[in-house]
Order: structure tokens, then C-alpha cells, then sequence
């Protein structure tokens, strides 16, 4: 059940308590609880909780961040993979399930450099610059065409177990802040601009700018990766033209549902306008999101046993299968993303809307799992509004406090660059 009403300093501290919960001498757990591989430190989730951690200003959290980034790279497989997980008690390493995970390798870039400049030591950034470039080389080799995109196979990244795959929009964005973080490093640490580098990042921006939202133009954009396929994608795009960013394309033709978090770090990573961030806004609190509860879902609208994705969604999970119709990343509400949302309507001064999305993130971790208050879930159900998932889930706390220290003005992402406008 959702709590009525939850006190907001009581949220902040009981959030800042599971994530001490969750640190340990190597690094930040994706959660104390023994379920699944949970109790395991995580490329993708600790990097997440990382950032949270660099908002509050805790030494002890900050430095598990760094930890944390210090057992990934131990861990780094031989052609640059980050690990996917690691289980320090069995010296088990995973870098993926049927795939490898994408977003493993990108939000490690990006969190070494956010550490860095929180810490402001050298010596960290230069350890790990031989690490950072093997991850760079390897994102390279995804691109597999030299084209600038990275090509994502199904489960390849945190929607591990959801029917996406290709040229996602999600790992493109995140791709472009990796790039931009090795861009900063090499220029701090050498002392000289790698304008190389530079226009790639300019490029990648252009690039999912124009590959990813369908206007009503005639004229094909500039940037497009594939013309015959981006015309066919816009023809049959009638309900999401103009209104979000677009989830992927592949060779077999663009993907229509509304990606939450791929929306969100469009316009947290400077590469919407603002006229497209209150268009999605719009979508968002017309279509997307419920009365009960203030919190964005994985993916919108659900797949159902009726569609035509039913059929590859249902052999698509690790252990058992979660994508029921509005549970999981099918439709299940995730606070993880809303803390983003809120770092985002935040530094927009959008500071009232920030608040309500907060108190959504509080009340769904101040839900009763196992019969205990403030259970921390994975997600909430979409329909039910019943909490899911694994409990005591730290990225859950992650978003209260990102959300709160957001709007005390703390950014998400220290590196950044100034938008520029859409071609």
C-alpha cells in the first residue's frame, strides 16, 4: 500500500541509511539482501549509487564510490570489459548473461570521472587512464561500422531482460557523456585538446538528435543513419511524432514505446531543447504517469499477452520471468529513474513539479515488504501500486537523496558541456 503522507526528512535518512548498509571495503552492493546476485558489487548500480553519494558530501560514501570503480577495474576482462558483477565471496566475475552488458563499461567512464573531480586527485584518474582507454577502445569496436553508434544486442544493457535491441537511444546518450568524460581527462592529464575526440562527441550529439525524434518536417535531417529507414520509422510513428525521444532502431525498423530513462538523460545530458523537454513533460503527465503515485515506468505503454512482443518477451528473463503487464521493466514504476527525473526538473527550476515526483520516490520506498516498513523496492507495480522486485534495493535510496540534494542545487553529472542547438 502507498503510504498517505511521508515525512521528507524521515525518507532522506532512512535512504542515507541503506546505503551505508550497502558499503563494504570493495565497493558499493546493489543490496544487502541475499536474493538472486544482489549482494554483489555492480558495474551499472554502483556507479548510480556512486553519483547519489558524490551529491551528499559523506567521505565514507564518496569513498566508496571509489572502491568501487577500484574492484570493477581489478576486474576488467582482457579486451576491456567492464564486469557486469562481482561476488567477492566466491571470486565470481560476470561480465553479462546471453550478452554482454553495454552500460556496464560506459557508466564506469563516467563515474571515474565524476570521482575524480569530486576528490580532485590526479593520482586516482591516472591509474585508471589505462583502464578508461581499454573501455574506450572497446566501445570503439562496438560501433562495429565505424559509424559513430554503438550497436547494443538484446540484454545487453539494464533492461537486461525487455525486447530492445540495436541502435538504442539509452547507451547512445550514455556513450556521449563517456565520451565527453575521456575527453575532459585527456585534456586535464595531457595538458592539450585531442580535437579528434572532440568531434566525434559533436557529431554522436548531432547524430541521436536526428535519429531519434520524428518532427513532422518533410526534409530528412541531417545525421541520419539510414534515410530509407528513418522515413519508413517516421510514416509509422503517428502516436509518438513530436511527442518523445524514440527508444531504438535496428535494421529491422525503429521501437515506439516511451523509454522513461532514455527520455530523462536526453534532456539531463544537454541534448534536448526546451522545447522538446516540455513536450516530453507534457506526454509525461498526460499518458504516463498515474494519480496514485508520482513515478516514471521502465517502458510505456505495457506489452500485453495480445502484442505482438508478448511471444519474445516471455523467453526473455535470467532466472524466472518478471515482464508481467505492468511489473518490472514492462511497465513497472522504478524510483531509480524518477531520482533522475527530479535531478532534472530541478536543475531546470522546475522546482515544484521536482518536489511531487520526490514524494513519489519516498512513498514507494517507504512501502512494507516481508511485513517491515520501509522496504526500498525494485520498482512498483504499475497497476496495483504493490511494491516489487528485489527489497532493500540501494538505487532506490539513491533516488531520494538525489532527488533531495538536486534540489538543494547539487548536480548529477559535473561534466558537462553546453547545449547546442538542434540541427
Amino acid at each position: 500500500m502507498i503510504p498517505k503522507t511521508t515525512d521528507h526528512r524521515k525518507a532522506v535518512s532512512q535512504a542515507q541509511a541503506l546505503l551505508k548498509k550497502c558499503t563494504t571495503v570493495h565497493g558499493f552492493l546493489a543490496s544487502p539482501t541475499d536474493n538472486d546476485n544482489y549482494r554483489r558489487i555492480w558495474g551499472r548500480d554502483g556507479i548510480i549509487i556512486g553519483l547519489a553519494a558524490l551529491m551528499t558530501g559523506d567521505e565514507d560514501m564518496i569513498a566508496a564510490l571509489g572502491d568501487t570503480l577500484e574492484t570493477l577495474a581489478e576486474h576488467q576482462g582482457p579486451h576491456g570489459e567492464i564486469p557486469s558483477n562481482v561476488d567477492l565471496n566466491s571470486g565470481r566475475v560476470s561480465y553479462g548473461g546471453m550478452t554482454g552488458r553495454v552500460d556496464a563499461d560506459l557508466w564506469f567512464v563516467i563515474g571515474c570521472g565524476e570521482y575524480w573531480q569530486a576528490i580532485d586527485d590526479d593520482s586516482f584518474i591516472e591509474r585508471m587512464l589505462p583502464v578508461i582507454e581499454k573501455v574506450a577502445f572497446l566501445l570503439g569496436a562496438w560501433e562495429f561500422n565505424n559509424r559513430g553508434l554503438l550497436y547494443v544486442p538484446a540484454t545487453g544493457d539494464w533492461a537486461d531482460e525487455y525486447v530492445h535491441n540495436g541502435y538504442i537511444l539509452y547507451d547512445q546518450l550514455l556513450y556521449l557523456q563517456a565520451l565527453r568524460t575521456l575527453h575532459h581527462i585527456r585534456q586535464q592529464i595531457t595538458g592539450s585538446d585531442d580535437h579528434d575526440l572532440r568531434t566525434r562527441i559533436s557529431l554522436l550529439k548531432h547524430r541521436i538528435q536526428a535519429n531519434y525524434w520524428f518532427g513532422s518536417d518533410e526534409k530528412i535531417p541531417d545525421d541520419v543513419y539510414h534515410e530509407i529507414l528513418f522515413e519508413k520509422g517516421r510514416k509509422a510513428a503517428d502516436r509518438c511524432t513530436r511527442q518523445y525521444w524514440l527508444p531504438f532502431f535496428s535494421p529491422h525498423g525503429y521501437g515506439y514505446r516511451f523509454d522513461g530513462f532514455a527520455n530523462v538523460l536526453a534532456s539531463l545530458l544537454g541534448v534536448s531543447t526546451p522545447s522538446r523537454r516540455r513536450t516530453v513533460d507534457d506526454y509525461i503527465e498526460r499518458f504516463v504517469i498515474t494519480d496514485e503515485i508520482k513515478l516514471l515506468p521502465a517502458f510505456y505503454p505495457v506489452i500485453k499477452p495480445v502484442d505482438k512482443d508478448w511471444e519474445d518477451l516471455q523467453i526473455t528473463f535470467s532466472y524466472s520471468f518478471k515482464n508481467r503487464p505492468h511489473e518490472f521493466h514492462n511497465g513497472g514504476l522504478w524510483p531509480m529513474v524518477t531520482g533522475f527525473y527530479v535531478a532534472d526538473l530541478a536543475l531546470r527550476g522546475e522546482t515544484e513539479k521536482a518536489k511531487r515526483y520526490l514524494a513519489g520516490i519516498h512513498g514507494a520506498n517507504a512501502m512494507s515488504m516481508d511485513d517491515q516498513p520501509w522496504g526500498f523496492p525494485e520498482y512498483v507495480n504499475g497497476s496495483d501500486f504493490s511494491p516489487g522486485g528485489n527489497r532493500h534495493q540501494c538505487w532506490s535510496a539513491s533516488a531520494a537523496l538525489m532527488g533531495h540534494y538536486a534540489l538543494k542545487g547539487k548536480k548529477v553529472f559535473r561534466l558537462h558541456e553546453d547545449n547546442t542547438p538542434v540541427q
